[in-house]
């Protein structure tokens, strides 16, 4: 008895072996196939770049400054190339707004002051240097009003402008009184009169475009008033301009109204803005001010302050005849009868219009053989695309009270409302419900952020940018007076989704990223590109996007790159041969996600006698 129980005792664990044995053949068998088919693939890289560098804690990579740093030990990944610092004469390089490169165009129309990119044998392969002694700017709101001199050192505006408070030298400091050209006695009082028409106070107007911004103090003020100006000045013989702005911490780029029309979609601003801006308002049969009808959403305001406004009481200040002033004046009155905008109001040297809500409330629109329409089909598609002077059709209405487009809801409301664009089907392919499921899915994903990052949502970095930003999901999540984000919507994006980012009272632009983007060294605090190099692989080298990012990067300002693991890897080895540090970490829903997300830090270094010893 004894026996045989043994013997059952064995063919009972030979089964069992016998099933294990089975088990784990086709378990391998299946993980074979699964990975050979290359969906596993880049995941076991990910994974295994994952064990070798412990991105859950990120022990060595550090958002603090250079001055609280400690060693690092030595990367764990190679980088592709090292970057050399550029010579130090490129420290303010703006490769599409380049001096030398500009005056080889017509000066005619401001041709000459236009984005003007470099060939592809001519851009640098190298590191655009920080000035000697360049330090982090101010925190806001302190750098509203004071620049450190090492960062911008042009003190030609402070002799230029002294008499308008513009900006004075004070120590090794910049200060801003808040003055301009015309508003000598500060930008708040100033806006206090434009408030007493413009419903600034109640969030109806969000967005604005300040046209020849000077160094942005309007749209600085207007910031603690809940009110983004996108603002713009040509780089020119004011140097710097839109420099100082981006120091200070208020929204700008370099732009000119010339030939091209605005890198911004139609109906975009709440209010635009010409303070003394020199732009010949009444030439080339009105076509500046078409334009800035064209980004002018129904019902939003204009503001001309200056010559020729009130011509009869300031003509002798302004040294001009005042047959040329009452000439100048009429002609503008005219365009904007024609373009059917209504004068609210006149105060001392401000004029004050508005744009109707649509063609039905315009009784001078009703014979459209007096006004001559544009031809287009899509009002957005602008990207180098030349001005002319006709009129930008707007979307019918039903009813003589209807706003063209949609009515919008007074900020913070619109900012998860659901906007017009979409709601009316203008955006093909995007229903109401796949935004909001957009909305839930950046508060995800920036929740995830701020556990790494410790610093996203504390203020720490001011001037953000997203450099492929769909639907402004990103920024929304973010959204705080400690912070403002510039929204890229690349041209070559198969949506064009700027529009429905203005009408959630956001900001943006459009840009292509095989070109240099309209800004100054070191403007951007923080980075952040979701998809954007699988967006652009095989249309430019990718190489030329990152040299991009860290010329507009501030020393020690923080990236966040999410796309395929198999990018990334490929990212990550350029970008560690910027003096960047960098961390792969997986994605918030596991290991088996390929997207990932690449965070990374611009390592401390400036130009000078300190370059050799950075590069080494």
């Amino acid at each position: 008895m004894a026996v045989k129980a043994s013997s059952a005792d064995n063919r009972t664990r030979s089964t069992v072996s016998l099933c294990i044995v089975i088990g784990m053949c086709c378990f391998f068998y299946i993980l074979g196939a699964w990975q050979k088919s290359g969906f596993g693939k880049g995941d076991s890289i990910a994974l295994e770049i994952t064990k070798r560098t412990d991105c859950t804690i990120l022990p060595n990579l550090s958002f603090d400054t250079h001055l609280a740093k400690q060693a690092r030990p030595r990367d764990l990944v190679l980088p592709a190339k090292k970057f050399k610092p550029c010579p130090d004469r490129y420290t303010d390089y703006t490769p599409c707004q380049d001096q030398n490169r500009a005056m080889k165009f017509p000066r005619e129309n401001m041709n000459y002051r236009e984005r003007h990119c470099p060939p592809q044998k001519e851009k640098l392969h190298c590191l655009i240097p920080p000035p000697k002694g360049y330090v982090a700017p101010f925190p806001w709101p302190k750098s509203r009003d004071y620049v450190p001199f090492a960062n911008c050192p042009y003190k030609s505006l402070t002799v230029e402008k002294a008499i308008q408070n513009w900006v004075q030298f004070e120590g090794n400091v910049f200060r801003f009184p808040g003055g301009g050209t015309q508003f000598p006695q500060g930008a708040d009082k100033y806006i206090d009169q434009l408030a007493s028409v413009v419903p600034i106070a109640n969030g109806t107007v969000r967005t604005a475009l300040d046209t020849g911004c000077g160094v942005a103090s309007w749209g600085a003020y207007l910031l603690k008033r809940n009110v983004l100006a996108m603002s713009f000045a040509p780089r020119d013989s004011h140097e710097a301009q839109v420099q100082f702005a981006l120091e200070r911490g208020v929204p700008a780029v370099i732009g000119v109204l010339g030939t091209i029309k605005l890198p911004y979609p139609s109906r975009a601003f709440d209010m635009a803005h010409c303070s003394r801006c020199l732009i010949p308002w009444g030439a080339n049969g009105g076509i500046y001010m078409m334009e800035v009808d064209r980004v002018l959403r129904p019902g939003g305001y204009w503001v001309l302050s200056g010559p020729p406004i009130n011509w009869k009481v300031n003509y002798k200040g302004w040294q001009r005849t005042k047959k040329d002033l009452e000439a100048e004046q009429n002609k503008i009155e005219e365009i904007a009868d024609l373009l059917c905008w209504e004068k609210v109001k006149e105060i001392g040297e401000m004029a004050i219009w508005r744009k109707r809500l649509n063609t039905e409330s315009c009784p001078s629109r009703q014979d459209e053989s007096s006004v001559q329409m544009c031809d287009s089909t899509n009002a957005d598609d602008v990207w180098y695309k030349k001005m002319k002077p006709c009129v930008t059709p707007i979307p019918d209405v039903n009813d003589p009270s209807e706003v063209a487009g949609g009515a919008i809801k007074p900020f913070p409301s619109r900012l998860n409302a659901v906007p017009p664009r979409i709601a009316n089907g203008l955006i093909p392919g995007v229903s109401s419900q796949a935004y909001q499921k957009d909305i839930k899915m950046w508060k995800k994903h920036v929740k995830a952020y701020s556990s790494v990052n410790k610093y996203l949502l504390t203020g720490r970095y001011r001037n953000i940018m997203d450099m492929n930003a769909g639907f402004g999901g990103f920024a929304a999540a973010i959204e705080s007076p400690k912070s403002w984000v510039m929204n890229v919507v690349p041209t070559i994006s198969k949506m064009s989704t700027l529009g429905a980012i203005y009408e959630r009272g956001l900001i943006g632009i459009y840009h292509d990223w095989c070109e240099a983007f309209s800004t100054y060294p070191r403007t951007y605090d923080l980075i952040h590109a979701s998809g954007l190099f699988t967006l652009y692989k095989n249309k430019c080298n990718m190489e030329d996007i990152l040299l991009e990012m860290d010329r507009v990067l501030r020393p020690e300002g923080a990236v966040i790159m999410r796309d395929d693991v198999d990018i990334l890897t490929k990212v990550n080895r350029l970008a560690l041969g910027m003096k960047w540090n960098t961390r792969l970490v997986d994605h918030e829903d596991g290991p088996m996600v390929r997207e990932k997300v690449l965070y990374a830090v611009k390592q401390y270094w400036v130009g000078g006698n300190q370059t050799a010893a950075a590069a080494a």
